[in-house]
């Protein structure tokens, strides 16, 4: 049995990782809920009997389920029974691609586009249709009983009429869209009960990282096979419900009556409430947007820090960029907070677009990197771009765990392309892929010219796949285009190789993000800038208090050490109406640092 050292973990993790049934956690943030989940997967990989059975762990992100992975191997721990991946992976690999032909829209082939191929297509159905519909109006998410469109009331049935013909050209053409793959896969769960039976009978434990970041149509498709399993498989589900902001998305935090009712497992419910993470101050302010019962206390080694919190609503939006700026100086210069524990967060990527190129106009001897200056499209289940991820870093031991298995990732794609690996192992692709090189700066030539010559170098005729071709395409296509909007808004280094190589290599410059995006993330020091109502909440939000309450709670439980907040003033809707702070912030009685 899996074992570890006394002070890895305290009571309450012990407690969780220790119970024999089914858990349901609910963690605060910072109270080592990733390494609670890595060592409960850990546990369950030592205590299995037979090689048939499977550990399964549900992550919202790639990255999420790639650092988990490690963890656990670096912790000596045999992952050869574990999947882990995204509910999209889990889908396709699980169901989608082992039962496609019982479903009559999957049996004839089938292959899923890019979100690149969906935002194209999008836009021209909706420049075909007119209306006033733009491709930012076209989200929209599947539930177990239909969908649900998120944009404006009067767009709707545009959008609907607008939809119903992408369909069809998607059906047409055998092709589905990453919503698709949970309808699809939901509609075999309930159509075929033997997916649910046997999957059931392979999985001894299923957990789910980020609940509250998770659709009503998962929850349906893993309490289908949870409860198809008669009791034999576990479940482990964690999350936050004071972090589930993406509503607008469909995600909901399901409480623990209402997955037993949906799968028939009994929960216990536990909570993880010590926050190692932040000091006692940062801690005592973003209590102030707790929606739960539960109490937060600070435990970790920054616990006793003067942290600086302020808010600034007087700021002219014409001089933020010079007052972000100052914070940064400050933080960095005179605190002493290295750049790569500094992030600046906004609600929208278009304001934090405008801010960068400011930023690294105002500030050239900081670098700045983050997911909206990414030059090309983290489409996971593109070949190229699982190739891209060896092409672009170097072999080293700490890389060595990573590259491995992404070298395993791109063998089984070749596979599932159609070409011959008898002669590919891991290791002869990332020694040829080692000794490959470009000399252009230039990132996507780069490559580009890499491509051709590591399939030269494995004697692949990339050329006799269909698959390939069609996924060469799409990657090319969409970094082209990225890059060309990107260089557009004045980011010209963003084409360059070294942006490129940032992508996947460890985080050295100040962080740019949403809100959304930085969840799970955390820094010594936070500046939060756009905190104004209609933003942060959004005005399509239906309960805005709660909203905003969940938005400021992520915000602030993101900072280490320092916190500042600033809801710019002279901000004009298209009305011409200026926008006001954020209502809950406003609400707020704290005592803020006024200077720094």
């Amino acid at each position: 049995m899996f074992v570890w050292n006394a002070d890895d973990l305290d009571a309450d993790q012990v407690n969780a990782i220790e119970q024999l049934g089914s858990v349901f956690l609910s963690a605060c943030p910072g109270s080592g809920k990733t390494r609670t989940l890595t060592y409960k997967i850990a546990r369950e990989l030592s205590l299995l009997t037979s090689d048939k059975q499977r550990v399964v762990a549900i992550t919202y992100t790639h990255r999420a389920a790639d650092e988990i992975q490690e963890r656990i191997e670096q912790l000596g721990v045999d992952t050869s029974q574990l999947w882990i991946g995204t509910i999209h992976s889990f889908c396709l690999e699980w169901i989608l691609r082992p039962y496609s032909i019982y479903h009559p829209a999957l049996k004839n082939g089938f292959r899923v586009i890019n979100a690149h191929d969906t935002e194209r297509l999008h836009e021209t159905l909706c420049a075909q249709r007119g209306g006033g519909l733009s491709k930012f109006d076209c989200g929209h998410y599947f539930t177990p009983v239909g969908y649900v469109i998120n944009c404006d009331h009067w767009k709707r049935a545009g959008v609907d009429a607008l939809l119903q013909q992408y369909w069809q050209e998607l059906c047409a053409n055998r092709q589905i869209d990453f919503e698709m793959i949970l309808e699809y896969a939901h509609q075999l769960i309930c159509d075929v009960p033997s997916i649910s039976i046997l999957l059931g009978s392979i999985f001894t434990m299923v957990l789910v990282d980020e609940y509250q970041d998770t659709k009503e149509i998962q929850y349906g498709i893993l309490g289908a096979i949870l409860k198809a399993s008669e009791g034999k498989a576990k479940a482990f589900i964690v999350g936050d419900p004071n972090q589930a902001i993406y509503g607008s998305l469909g995600g909901y935090a399901i409480t623990s009556t209402e997955f037993s009712k949906l799968s028939s497992v009994t929960f216990k419910e536990l909570n993880l409430s010590k926050n190692y993470r932040s000091s006692d101050r940062i801690v005592g302010y973003f209590e102030n947007f707790n929606q739960l019962t539960s109490k937060i206390t600070a435990e970790g080694k920054f616990k006793d820090f003067s942290s600086v919190i302020s808010f600034d609503c007087s700021t002219n939006r014409n001089a933020l960029d010079a007052e972000i700026v100052r914070l940064i100086r400050y933080n960095i210069e005179t605190m002493g907070i290295p750049p790569n524990e500094v992030c600046i967060v906004g609600p929208q990527w278009p304001l934090l677009a405008s801010m960068t190129r400011q930023l690294v106009v105002a500030l050239p001897e900081y670098s700045f990197s983050g997911p909206g200056m990414v030059p090309f499209a983290r489409d996971i289940d593109n070949f190229w771009y699982k190739l891209s991820r060896i092409i672009l870093t170097v072999a080293s031991p700490q890389l060595y765990i990573r590259r491995n298995r992404w070298a395993s990732e791109v063998i089984t794609a070749l596979e599932l392309a159609d070409v011959n690996t008898n002669t590919i192992t891991r290791k002869s692709l990332l020694r040829a892929s080692n000794s490959i090189t470009s000399h252009s700066t230039d990132g996507l030539t780069y490559l580009i010219e890499c491509f051709d010559a590591l399939f030269a170098a494995l004697g692949v005729d990339r050329e006799a796949s269909p698959m390939l071709i069609e996924h060469y395409d799409s990657f090319v296509g969409s970094s082209q285009k990225r890059i060309n909007q990107l260089t557009a808004t004045g980011t010209a280094a963003i084409a360059d190789l070294d942006m490129f190589r940032k992508v996947f290599d460890v985080k050295t410059g100040i962080t740019v993000s949403t809100i959304h995006g930085v969840k799970g993330a955390e820094f010594e020091a936070v500046i939060a800038f756009g905190l104004l109502e209609g933003m942060v909440p959004h005005f399509n939000e239906s309960d805005k208090i709660a909203a905003a309450n969940r938005l400021l709670y992520v915000v602030g439980s993101r900072a280490k050490k320092n916190l500042h907040l600033i809801s710019e003033a002279g901000r004009k809707r298209r009305g011409k109406e200026l926008y006001l702070p954020t209502d809950t912030l406003l609400a707020c009685s704290f005592s803020y640092d006024q200077e720094t």
